[in-house]
């Protein structure tokens, strides 16, 4: 029997005949282009991840989700194509199959295939170029606050006046990778819908429960370890006087920190879950009220602090969801501050947008404020209204000598209320607590309130020394205390102040 070797020119024509079968339909033509497309937008954007010293979560999800989806797409597309042209052949047998036959010797074929060429590079290019241009307005703070969140208006107008306004959305709130920036669009897609059939609520929550651990985000830029020390802080305030007093405080901020290497764990940073580590319980959704502290120090051993007040059993607690505490337990409002009409107004003066010699400004400025209005055009009437006739009324002559001045203390009030008031969304200084310190809301005192004990009888400390001291106190310029580390001097005898929270009076957003 005389075996003959296989054909390879006959191999060779089958593998260009099965090419020029994929070829010949449309189909699997435009699959093909469309692989090529997504193939060349991935190279780009592979490139990008690995040379960016930083690399964005929307890099990582277009390069390695959204790019390799058309490539499959559109492999899928050709064999589509295939599919169905042998489908459409076996329905009719007897037609001749035309394969598509390029001619190099014909010019019009060259013209043809020269230009085919010349505008799948061109496209190619031009949407690698798109690509990196949606990327960078999607990681842009305008798409986060303006275009895609337009119901977020308060939100972005605080964190454009905010200590992190430099800071992009993302970085905080999405942080590198592409898991999370999966799951911070699949919890947006519920609210696309909410914010197109005005569904959502007013004013928008605090996603406390669902914002990624501090570690991934706020330890990027702010390193826990290097914590050490004190700060000085100067407070100027102004009274609800006629001379609208100045009064300041002077003060060291012990701001310590957790880690043994910079020296004894101390001070606020003490909580920072260094050498100690702090798990709590919180009854209430904004994380307000918290019944139950879990300490554990370096050296493993562990204490538990229960409130007084509370009436949670000790099952129930153990029941409880725990949380680690990190930094955003205190600095929970580290962009978005809506700052209280009396401290917006004490700031405003001690900036002098505010003269501090028209009478009694700061008290009326504030009751302007905090007024209850409708929308912000009411606002802005009823603020005019108020400072105007108060001062007509009470100071004619002066209404006319200061004419300037009083219309820019009514400009400067307009301009604090559209910062940190919105009434279309039912939002206020108050909405939102804001845990640092303790003059408006409870902060420090959730945990600092004297109220927790441990089972052999450890108190969760309210001694105001432990996290700041007195320097000094002024008033109307006059030294109250000029001595290091003075008790503080309420302007009102209030009593026994370990009884009293600072918030218990300041939470209405008035004066001393």
């Amino acid at each position: 029997m005389n075996h003959e070797a296989p054909d390879a020119n006959a191999e060779q024509k089958s593998g260009f005949a099965r090419l020029r079968e994929w070829l010949r339909n449309p189909i699997s033509l435009v699959g093909l282009a469309l692989a090529l497309v997504a193939f060349g937008n991935f190279l780009f954007l592979f490139f990008i991840d690995l040379t960016s010293e930083r690399p964005s979560p929307y890099v990582g999800i277009l390069a390695y989700m959204v790019a390799p989806g058309f490539l499959v797409a559109g492999l899928a597309l050709v064999i589509f194509g295939v599919w169905y042209d042998r489908r459409k052949r076996l329905r009719q047998p007897g037609q001749a199959v035309k394969y598509l036959h390029v001619d190099f010797n014909d010019p019009g074929q060259r013209g043809a295939l020269t230009f085919v060429l010349t505008f799948v590079i061109a496209f190619i290019g031009l949407s690698v170029v798109g690509s990196y241009k949606a990327y960078e307005f999607t990681d842009s703070v305008q798409f986060c606050g303006q275009l895609c969140h337009s119901v977020m208006a308060p939100e972005f107008t605080a964190y454009q006046l905010s200590p992190h306004a430099r800071v992009a959305c993302v970085d905080c709130h999405v942080g590198t990778g592409a898991t999370w920036y999966v799951k911070s669009k699949l919890s947006g897609a519920r609210q696309v819908f909410a914010t197109a059939f005005k569904t959502y609520p007013r004013p928008i929550p605090t996603p406390v429960h669902n914002l990624r651990p501090a570690a991934q985000t706020c330890e990027q830029c702010h390193w826990p370890k290097k914590f050490y020390g004190a700060q000085l802080k100067v407070f100027t305030h102004y009274a609800s006087d006629e001379k609208n007093t100045p009064r300041q405080i002077r003060m060291l901020i012990n701001v310590g920190g957790g880690d043994p290497a910079t020296g004894a764990p101390e001070g606020i940073h003490w909580h920072m879950n260094i050498a100690n580590e702090i798990t709590y319980v919180a009854t209430d959704e904004k994380r307000q009220v918290i019944p139950y502290i879990h300490v554990k120090d370096l050296q493993g051993r562990v204490t538990e602090y229960f409130a007084k007040d509370s009436t949670l059993s000790k099952e129930q607690i153990a029941q409880s969801p725990k949380r680690l505490m990190d930094c955003v337990d205190c600095h929970n409002r580290p962009t978005h501050i809506y700052v209280p009409p009396d401290l917006s107004v004490d700031n405003s003066l001690l900036a002098k947008r505010l003269d501090a010699s028209l009478p009694f400004l700061k008290q009326q400025a504030v009751a302007a404020l905090t007024a209850n209005y409708d929308t912000t055009n009411a606002a802005m009437q009823g603020i005019a209204k108020a400072i105007g006739s108060f001062y007509e009324t009470k100071y004619p002559d002066l209404a006319k000598s200061k004419q300037l001045e009083i219309r820019n203390a009514v400009d400067e009030l307009q301009r604090i209320y559209r910062n940190t008031t919105f009434p279309e969304m039912k939002l206020n200084w108050q909405t939102h607590p804001n845990n640092i310190g303790h003059f408006y809301f409870n902060g420090c005192f959730r945990c600092h309130d004297g109220q927790h004990v441990s089972a052999d009888g450890k108190v969760v400390t309210k001694d105001c020394q432990t996290c700041h001291s007195v320097l000094s106190q002024q008033e109307g310029g006059v030294s109250m205390a000029a001595v290091e580390k003075v008790n503080f001097q309420h302007p009102i005898d209030l009593g026994d102040l370990t009884q009293v929270n600072c918030s218990d009076c300041h939470a209405s957003g008035g004066t001393e």
